[in-house]
């Protein structure tokens, strides 16, 4: 048997266990720059005018008539109580996937008790320990368990926990989803299944294994067979290594000037190298690209990008640095004033393949730089050690963050007082 654990309304809630005063009240967090509503508590849903993704600026009167708080999105409070939840699941069991950021799939294969009370003792652990609602879904098979985790969110009298643990259980959950409540059916899929008047769940498995085969591949069998209660998606405890890792954010203001790009892209290449050797692997090539603003009617308009190849795949954050400060040399145009840069890191490799270069010396004294840096960074917090190149006015291009609450559980000076 598997468990799927979803944290309820994550980001809000996660904001919400810092401020008892907002229990019960409208609740939603913006995406980066304060752009547009990414994630709304129950109360907030209910207000059925306020639109999920909706640009904030059309709905700021409308947010503030109905007494709706909203937060800039808090990306580091949210990973880390991501993390003590994914803990805590982990004295549950020796078998926990990580799915997502609020979403595990927990292995429960050898439980004795009942699982009814087993799912509910997780629910009541996670909540106790940190303040944060999850449903609890329980079926022999992924699909089933995510099925089943939307009946306990979904259905007023499951207390938040739904089993799959019978034929009639399995039946009952199959006739309440529709195909588009189905883990994996994608919007192309449910429209095929619909064309030949297949609806819900049930309906799909009673299609011809035949058909799904021709129409919907491989993961369209899957999906069949496992909510006929075969498993046929692995269970995946060690994530696989990204092959590819970049980020790109909007600057808070629209930058005209090479030096401040220039600074944003080192701390960009700085924070994905992080990443990078967080998983012992090596990148191959640099892609650099810059953006103005396409929605703007009065900037001119502008976009282009830079790959470069590494003379020796590397995760050394001030190697990388140089060669994605050439290419940013290479595309940036005076005259623009740019809305966004953003840093791709490809072609990664695991660190101990990494063939060196006749032609290039060996610098082992660099590695053991960039390891005393992680160090620090570890102890001290993010960027306490950083490349001269990420400047000292990142206040100056950032994020628009103006509404971001306390890093309650990571800084020192934004701990909670009571």
């Amino acid at each position: 048997m598997i468990a799927m654990v979803d944290c309820n309304s994550f980001y809000a809630s996660c904001e919400q266990v810092f401020r008892p005063d907002l229990w019960g009240k409208p609740v939603v967090v913006l995406s980066n720059n304060d752009g547009c509503i990414i994630a709304a508590n129950t109360e907030a849903k209910a207000l059925t005018h306020i639109a999920m993704f909706e640009p904030v600026f059309k709905i700021k009167d409308v947010l503030i008539k109905n007494k709706v708080i909203f937060f800039s999105s808090n990306y580091t409070l949210y990973g880390e109580m991501s993390q003590r939840v994914m803990n805590i699941l982990g004295d549950f069991s020796p078998s926990v996937e990580v799915y997502s950021i609020d979403e595990a799939f927990v292995d429960v294969l050898g439980v004795t008790e009942n699982l009814d009370a087993y799912g509910t003792k997780i629910k009541e652990r996670i909540f106790k320990y940190t303040g944060l609602p999850v449903g609890v879904g329980i079926a022999p098979t992924k699909v089933l368990a995510k099925l089943a985790n939307k009946m306990a969110k979904k259905i007023p009298d499951t207390n938040h926990v739904f089993i799959i643990d019978t034929e009639e259980k399995r039946l009952q959950a199959l006739r309440w989803a529709k195909t588009k409540d189905v883990w994996g059916l994608g919007r192309k899929h449910v429209q095929r299944l619909e064309k030949i008047n297949v609806f819900s769940a049930y309906q799909f498995t009673q299609v011809p294994l035949q058909w799904v085969r021709k129409e919907m591949t491989v993961v369209g069998e899957r999906l069949w067979r496992e909510l006929r209660g075969e498993s046929c998606i692995e269970f995946a405890t060690m994530p696989k290594p990204k092959k590819a890792i970049g980020t790109a954010k909007s600057f808070g203001i629209k930058l005209p000037d090479l030096e401040r790009i220039e600074e944003a892209c080192a701390y960009y290449i700085s924070e994905v190298a992080e990443v990078l050797r967080a998983q012992n692997s090596c990148a191959t090539y640099v892609q650099v690209f810059v953006m103005t603003n396409y929605h703007s009617n009065v900037d001119k308009q502008y976009s282009n990008s830079k790959t470069v190849t590494m003379p020796i795949p590397t995760n050394d954050t001030f190697a990388l640095i140089k060669e994605a400060r050439k290419a940013l040399h290479l595309i940036y145009k005076p005259g623009y004033r740019y809305k966004k840069v953003g840093v791709n890191l490809t072609g990664l490799i695991p660190q101990e393949y990494v063939q060196g270069n006749l032609f290039l010396p060996s610098k082992l004294n660099d590695k053991n730089l960039i390891r005393t840096f992680d160090m620090l960074n570890n102890k001290y917090g993010k960027s306490t050690v950083a490349s001269a190149m990420t400047g000292t006015r990142m206040g100056e291009w950032e994020l628009i963050k103006k509404e971001r609450s306390k890093r309650y559980t990571t800084q020192w000076r934004e701990l909670l007082k009571i």
